[in-house]
């Protein structure tokens, strides 16, 4: 399972930078503009400088409406910025068609300009407060329209968790759902530590947190601390030290 950690802004980064070897993937978003909100091209800039060469980097696109060639261009924007990580929040897309559509044109617009870019599609486990696309649809979106990992978050930052809104039994089930589709299943929205043996039972790919990894667990008014990404990564190893054994005790 792959640690994606969410800074707000380059100083952010820098604490990062501190933890790189406990996390793999740096994600650039700006929590001020929604859940997936999209920051600005020089902090994507900014942050690829900061961070190591060998980590990527992710960007968020925004939690965008149904307008195809707006995101496209938005998507193509962040990669020419640096992230090879490029994630799109399917807000204002109420069909999956629409959805489609869009990611379609997203990755078209990346792959033409990086074939080796990474392309996921975002959706929302509290889909229903906002009128978007069902959870458990993302994975076929992802696959139908060519991307590379299908992801859930939370689109509403109320205090509510992913669980809340999507229970274990159905994150197993878009987790293996994406994997029918031959891609990664990314799993977010105020993850815990206590939700790390759950998400690592039911074989998630990535997860991505940012309370956790917060001063005082306040993904706001917190800010990044790298010791504690370093403890979030070291209780991820022991779960997947633990879920290796056990498979290997079955046979």
């Amino acid at each position: 399972m792959l640690l994606l950690i969410s800074p707000d802004g380059v100083e952010e980064a820098l604490d990062c930078a501190k933890a790189a070897e406990h996390l793999d993937i740096v994600d650039v978003k700006k929590p001020d503009e929604g859940s997936l909100g999209a920051n600005f091209p020089w902090v994507i800039r900014e942050i690829r400088a900061a961070v190591p060469e060998d980590k990527p980097v992710s960007a968020t696109v925004g939690d965008v409406p149904y307008k195809p060639g707006t995101v496209a261009q938005a998507a193509l924007g962040a990669a020419v910025s640096g992230a090879t990580y490029i994630k799109v929040g399917l807000y204002g897309c109420v069909t999956p068609e629409q959805a489609i559509e869009v990611m379609q044109g997203v990755v078209r617009a990346v792959k033409d300009y990086r074939p080796d870019a990474f392309v996921v599609a975002s959706g929302y486990a509290d889909a229903h407060r906002i009128g978007c696309v069902n959870p458990l649809s993302l994975p076929d979106i992802a696959r139908r329209s060519g991307a590379d990992a299908a992801m859930l978050d939370t689109a509403v930052k109320d205090g509510t968790r992913l669980f809340d809104h999507v229970p274990p039994d159905l994150c197993a089930e878009f987790v293996r759902l994406s994997h029918d589709a031959e891609l990664l299943a990314a799993l977010a929205g105020s993850i815990k530590v206590a939700d790390i043996g759950t998400l690592t039972r039911i074989g998630t790919d990535i997860v991505g947190v940012r309370g956790a990894v917060c001063e005082g667990g306040d993904r706001n008014a917190g800010r990044i601390q790298p010791h504690l990404v370093a403890a979030f990564r070291a209780e991820m190893d022991r779960h997947a030290r633990e879920c290796a054994a056990a498979v290997a005790a079955a046979g």
